[in-house]
């Protein structure tokens, strides 16, 4: 599988991680972790008897643990055990250390926060809008995101109807993205430079219009055509995207310029700024 290393940076330390294209994952060394959080002196013989204990409390997690070739200290690549980032942070829970606890304190309010929004979604809604804000995104395209949301909803409650399986929903999206944006999702991301980042998020207004086209346009088609099972669906799907990639030609010859963009939102914002200065 395509894998390329990296390092990171945990409590100011460095932990080395690798970036798995096909599961689009990154995988962090777990030695690296538990070093970080416990500071022992041997973080290899701690994880040894960590994964001991985990295991006769019958946890799954070393089990999730998985094992690829990493940098070593003297240069070479080494098989060590990895993690991702939900295997991570069970690890991290797992560790009796002073410097685990701001982490576990951070975890437990996340959890909080997931349980007050599912009894109040309209909090969720609320906190979505504001870490969009405080990341610097206009409030117009935090309105226009928000409703991609919807309309992305309505989707898939539509191929729910169908029988059509969430690992499914990942073939449609790329017909329909791969029609008005003549990119598939993944090579979509790849123009803009992602990796575990949210392709919308990354969006131009433009972009995000475009999408929503598409996506509410499969709705209604399917809606009216009834498809049954996957090959039909596939087929609205493309009649759904041939309406945004024609309203992109529109504009694009209007605009005698490309619609998309390897910049994210953010981005292209900065250079309105500047161009306004």
């Amino acid at each position: 599988m395509p894998l390329k290393t990296k390092l990171a940076f945990f409590e100011g330390k460095k932990i080395r991680r690798i970036w798995d294209e096909v599961a689009e994952k990154w995988f962090f060394s777990v030695v690296d972790i538990v070093w970080s959080l416990s500071e022992s002196k041997d973080a290899r013989k701690y994880w040894n008897k960590l994964k001991q204990r985990l295991k006769e409390e019958w946890s799954e997690v070393v089990t999730n643990c998985h094992q690829l070739k990493l940098i070593a200290e003297d240069g070479k690549m080494r098989i060590t055990d990895v993690a991702d980032t939900e295997v991570m942070f069970r690890l991290i829970q797992s560790i009796p250390s002073p410097n685990a606890e701001p982490f576990k304190l951070r975890l437990a309010r996340i959890w909080y926060e997931r349980i007050e929004e599912t009894e109040d979604p309209e909090l969720w809604i609320n906190r979505a809008l504001q870490n969009y804000l405080n990341k610097g995104y206009s409030e117009d395209w935090v309105n226009q995101r928000l409703k991609t949301i919807e309309v992305r909803k309505s989707l898939t409650d539509e191929w729910k109807k169908w029988w059509i399986l969430n690992p499914e929903y990942a073939i449609l999206t790329d017909e329909i993205t791969k029609a008005w944006a003549w990119m598939r999702t993944r090579e979509y991301k790849n123009y803009k430079w992602l990796k575990k980042e949210n392709l919308r998020d990354n969006m131009s207004n433009l972009e995000l219009i475009l999408n929503m086209l598409a996506e509410a346009s499969t709705t209604e088609i399917s809606k009216k055509e009834n498809p049954k099972w996957l090959e039909e669906n596939k087929k609205i799907a493309r009649e759904g995207w041939k309406i945004a990639g024609n309203t992109r030609k529109d504009i694009e010859n209007k605009l005698w310029e490309s619609i998309i963009s390897n910049k994210n939102h953010l981005h292209l914002n900065d250079k309105k700024k500047k161009k306004l200065k």
